[in-house]
């Protein structure tokens, strides 16, 4: 047996939804599920560009992620860690993707390709949120990459609190 959530979205302000419903009339693509199955984060263009959003399927509620969206620039290829403490995807703004991480507890954008050379796309989060791979077309060809944030991190684990964040009921 399987379940179907339908989530829709009637009004937006300061580019958050404020109804509690999924699917929309708009366009919602990307879908990308927390390790602990309680978060949903996929794109949607609710506002007219193309943000990312993050629903929490526990408390049937968006989750309000300050500083992620901007104006001018477009996000897209979510992924999310155990519990959704951190978000990667591709951001952009200049006419080039740049692999940007969200910190949910801190609300902080930390982009992890700067000067980066050649293409990138589909950048995936370990549940931890300690690595992060993507495709690279830096030698002529798409390629993978693994990008270690190193060993002093905090890291995303189950039933661990998460400074800055509520704890799950």
């Amino acid at each position: 047996m399987s379940t179907v959530l339908a989530l829709t979205s009637c009004a937006t302000t300061d580019q958050f939804p404020l109804t509690s419903t999924l699917n929309s009339r708009y366009t919602d693509e990307q879908p990308a599920l927390s390790g602990d199955g309680r978060f949903l984060a996929f794109v949607s263009n609710r506002d007219g560009s193309r943000n990312i959003l993050l629903y929490d399927l526990q408390q049937r509620q968006f989750v309000y992620l300050p500083q992620l969206n901007r104006r001018n620039a477009i996000a897209e290829q979510p992924s999310l860690s155990y519990t959704a403490r951190y978000i990667v995807y591709l951001a952009s703004d200049r006419g080039r993707p740049e692999i940007e991480l969200y910190d949910r507890a801190t609300r902080r954008t930390q982009i992890l390709t700067i000067g980066y050379q050649g293409w990138i796309r589909n950048p995936k989060i370990s549940p931890d949120g300690r690595y992060i791979t993507f495709e690279t077309g830096s030698r002529g060809q798409w390629d993978i990459e693994v990008l270690d944030r190193g060993a002093t991190v905090e890291l995303d684990r189950p039933n661990a609190p998460i400074p800055g964040l509520q704890p799950s009921p």
